[in-house]
């Protein structure tokens, strides 16, 4: 299939109206099916969220949805919220300014959605609804609607020319869609439906028939089956009208069909000379660690049946071979420790062996218990908010056995700084005259601090009080600190000084302080300019290196990689590039304005790459606290570089300056939405 595939998300937890109660899943169900749908390793939807807004709106995308697009493309609508029956018994669907007594004029119709389905090009559309149904208003509010909301009539099949298009619900008319447990710090997960949803795409669990794709009636079988089994009274429905499966996603459980041995090695097997099947047996080992997979399992089922038919001698070898080839991981229990609430840890499991006994899928026991499926092994990460000890299991499944991985741990709440208290002073104590006293020196106890930490915020605040009087030293007036060039140097004064700072503070010096101070050594340490820039780099990278391993010894979190997210992800990534953009602009103009200037070019191509990577590592870096404080940083390095740069620019009427006036505009551009990012991420 040539066309694009495209999911729309709609998620509605939020109300203005008091007769509408919250909900808390809609939130985190659009999170998670995003996250979902959007990788690239499972699916490739192009995903598009809509949350609590308001009728209008939601109606304007789910039409650009529908209206916009050609026959070959793969359409997917979520919508998790309330669903609300008119006294016509009509079904709508509850936005954020929805009132109960106005439907028609602040809800979205069903029959609206139904319209521009019928209305699309596209001949795959895949339609979710993850809605309470009934339930809706609060106590004391009457319910308009009489008898049962059946949802599947609000889109009665036909009328679609032979295109395809399938409804699947959370639940029937009778039903509430049930929501996840609701948690001590009042976050939510996803509801019982959406959680299913995403857990059966991710795993691959989905996929029934194992043959590498996750087909919508594969789907629907899988979500039927898992909400059936987490709550008993909710039941999924479908229509679907579609010619042909409908393949939505990937899988890693790809069926190993088996290779024949060959006829030869077949027969050696089974001859009567146990010399000649002991022979066999040395074969099939060598066979069953090809990289070929179906030649693995080939052999390993010679091997089974030898190691269970035939005599001792030979059995006790065949078995020692197939050994070899079991599912095994490098440990059998992952130990996180103590885990601070709210961060989310990440840890390991690599399994060891051929490429057979790797070839496995992961189960995990709990749905805190996240797995992420890769070539060596799976990466797991929690999602816990309740204290106390934590048990999980992950079961790893493969060709030539299973292995059950313990994870456990204990999740604790993040200690508050406790000022010293003041000791009481003690009565006054009568010594004889006779007694000799030695008189005791007071020993203050020392500072429960990370001492790297410590060591980092130093050295930049000696990065600092480094520059500034020598910069001025080596002007004699004012008018030659500027001439000379000294001014340039104090962007980074305020830099160092104010990373420093984060640095010691206690609220900050743990994620916050070293990400400003890495990002900004990163950009400063570029060796440029005179001596005395590169020893003032030489602090600060010494700071940064001190300021990862605090972070390295600070077991509450762990740094890791992954995917920009929101529009400031992509701001950022914009500025960035605009700022490399600039800087190559100058460089080339510097080159033709003469060619003894090379070496100042290739300073400024230098920064500009080393800002790309930067950005992009801000954007990348997880917890997202470290992440924007290290964009922070690196636009604050930029903003140093380019001042720097900006005196060695010759003054020639040839030399525009334009790259350079670009490059300030994106660093500054930068810092601003490091600014927006941390606000949101505060608020």
């Amino acid at each position: 299939m040539t066309g694009e595939r495209r999911a729309l998300i709609i998620a509605n937890g939020e109300y203005d109206n008091p007769g509408l109660s919250a909900l808390r899943s809609p939130a985190a169900d659009a999170e998670a099916l995003a996250e979902v749908l959007a990788d690239r390793a499972v699916s490739e939807f192009d995903v598009q969220v809509v949350r609590d807004e308001t009728a209008h709106v939601i109606a304007g995308r789910v039409e650009d949805l529908f209206a916009d697009s050609a026959p070959d493309d793969v359409l997917l609508v979520h919508f998790s919220c309330h669903g609300l029956k008119s006294e016509s018994g009509e079904l709508f669907f509850a936005a954020r300014n929805t009132r109960p007594e106005r439907l028609a004029s602040t809800a979205v119709p069903a029959d609206f959605v139904q319209r521009c389905m019928r209305m699309s090009r596209s001949r795959s559309i895949v339609l979710l609804l993850d809605c309470c149904y009934g339930g809706a208003f609060s106590q004391g509010v009457a319910v308009r609607a009489t008898g049962e909301a059946n949802v599947l009539d609000a889109f009665p099949g036909g009328g679609f020319g032979g295109r395809g298009r399938a409804v699947i619900t959370a639940s029937n008319s009778i039903e509430y869609a049930f929501e996840g447990d609701q948690l001590a710090d009042d976050h939510a997960r996803p509801s019982v439906f959406t959680s299913a949803l995403v857990d059966g795409l991710r795993t691959g669990d989905a996929d029934r028939d194992e043959d590498g794709w996750i087909a919508l009636s594969e789907l629907y079988d899988y979500l039927f089956d898992s909400v059936r089994e987490r709550n008993p009274n909710q039941t999924p429905s479908r229509d679907i009208e579609m010619q042909g499966e409908l393949y939505l996603a990937r899988s890693r459980r790809r069926r190993i069909k088996p290779s024949p041995v060959p006829a030869d090695l077949r027969a050696a097997s089974e001859d009567p000379n146990m010399f000649t099947r002991l022979g066999a047996v040395t074969e099939l080992q060598r066979r069953l660690t090809s990289e070929n997979l179906s030649v693995a399992i080939g052999a390993h089922e010679v091997l089974t049946t030898m190691a269970q038919t035939d005599i001792r001698h030979i059995a006790e070898a065949a078995e020692l071979a197939r050994a070899e080839a079991r599912v095994r991981a490098e440990s059998d229990v992952v130990r996180f420790g103590e885990v601070v609430r709210g961060t989310r840890p990440v840890a390991r499991v690599r399994l060891a062996g051929p490429p057979i006994a790797r070839a496995c899928h992961f189960a995990s026991s709990h749905s805190w218990l996240r797995v992420t499926e890769d070539a060596d092994g799976a990466e797991i990460s929690l999602e816990l908010s309740e204290l106390g000890a934590f048990d999980g299991r992950i079961t790893v499944t493969g060709p030539t056995g299973e292995v059950v991985v313990r994870v456990e741990g204990q999740v604790v709440a993040e200690p508050a700084p406790v000022p010293p208290s003041r000791p009481e002073p003690a009565p006054p104590v009568e010594i004889p005259e006779a007694a000799v006293v030695e008189p005791v020196r007071p020993v203050e106890a020392a500072p429960k601090s990370e001492p790297f930490a410590i060591a980092a915020g130093l050295l930049a605040f000696a990065a600092a009080v480094y520059l500034v009087p020598i910069s001025f030293a080596l002007s004699h007036s004012m008018e030659d600190f500027f001439e000379d060039g000294g001014w340039t140097v104090l962007p980074l004064v305020a830099f160092a000084t104010a990373v420093g700072i984060l640095m010691l503070l206690p609220n900050t010096r743990r994620m916050t302080g070293p990400g400003a101070l890495c990002g900004l050594a990163l950009l400063s340490a570029i060796p440029s300019g005179p001596v005395l820039l590169v020893l003032t780099d030489g602090c600060l990278f010494a700071g940064a290196v001190c300021a990862l391993i605090a972070v390295r010894r600070d077991r509450s979190f762990r740094l890791g990689l992954g995917k920009p997210r929101g529009g400031l992800a992509v701001a950022a990534l914009v500025a960035g590039a605009a700022g490399t953009a600039g800087l190559v602009v100058e460089a080339v103009e510097l080159i033709d304005y003469s060619s003894s200037r090379a070496d100042e070019a290739a300073i400024y191509l230098v920064v500009s790459v080393v800002l790309l990577i930067g950005t992009l590592l801000g954007v990348l870096l997880r917890p997202a606290a470290f992440g924007i404080a290290f964009l922070g940083g690196v636009a604050g390095g930029g903003i140093v570089m380019v001042c720097v740069l900006s005196y060695a620019m010759p003054s020639s009427s040839s030399v525009t300056g334009a790259g350079w006036w670009i490059a300030l505009g994106a660093v500054l551009a930068l810092a601003a939405v490091t600014g927006f990012a941390a606000r949101k991420a505060n608020g």
